[in-house]
């Protein structure tokens, strides 16, 4: 009796799922990371200066500003992207050799 292994993943049927499950989470995890980053800025910056919270709210919204300004370029990157009409014979290739 021969035993036929299936994949767990099939990319091939799936790959449209991939690609906007990764740009779901390269958004989050982009905006997220920018918020924690200037986050703990603005918390060392309270400790060595000895302020209560200024540099953390300060910081905290500039991040949020900072990471929303990324998440904008990179949407409009994608959507440019995919509404570029492609020239015929044109297979990813960025040198004409």
């Amino acid at each position: 009796m021969q035993k036929v292994e299936t994949a767990l993943f099939n990319y091939k049927n799936n790959k449209q799922w991939i690609e906007n499950l990764h740009i779901v989470m390269q958004i989050g995890l982009t905006m997220v990371g920018s918020i924690i980053f200037c986050f703990f800025v603005g918390y060392y910056l309270d400790q060595w200066l000895g302020t209560t919270g200024v540099f953390v709210a300060i910081f905290t919204i500039l991040g949020v500003i900072g990471g929303g300004n990324v998440i904008y370029r990179q949407i409009m990157e994608i959507t440019n992207e995919s509404s570029k009409p492609k020239p015929p014979g044109d297979n990813n290739n960025d040198r004409n050799e």
